[in-house]
């Protein structure tokens, strides 16, 4: 007698080898879809550095600059602190302005492998519908 036959042993294993052949194949293409997005985050990440050290390095130079030439041009008049004050200020001010912006970018850096997650939900979800 066949059990494996009678039991439908044959049919069931062949259904799950199936199913884990596919789930493998989603697997691998949902990492080569991780490894995309990593890849080009990564890049932009690299260029993002790049400019904002130079940018960091040629303003700093430059307001540096500005605010030296601010100064001595008032040297000699009553205004000279307050114009140092005004001066403080300024920075200060462009402080807060780069600090909110590298808070809004932290923000945007959420939406990192957006596709990638949505993916895997949308799998999630459909492997809690089978089951």
């Amino acid at each position: 007698m066949n059990w494996v036959s009678l039991l439908s042993i044959g049919r069931w294993a062949t259904h799950w080898r199936a199913t884990a052949t596919e789930g493998i194949a989603a697997a691998e293409d949902r990492i080569a879809l991780a490894r995309l997005e990593w890849a080009g985050h990564r890049r932009s990440l690299a260029l993002l550095a790049l400019l904002l050290v130079l940018f960091g390095a040629l303003a700093l130079v430059a307001l540096l600059l500005l605010s030296a030439a601010i100064l001595v041009q008032f040297w000699d008049t009553p205004q000279r602190a307050l114009v140092a004050w005004i001066l403080a200020g300024v920075w200060f001010a462009a402080c807060a302005v780069v600090l909110a912006l590298l808070v809004s970018l932290a923000r945007r850096a959420r939406d990192v492998f957006a596709l990638t997650r949505k993916e895997l939900a949308e799998d999630w979800r459909m492997l809690k519908e089978q089951l």
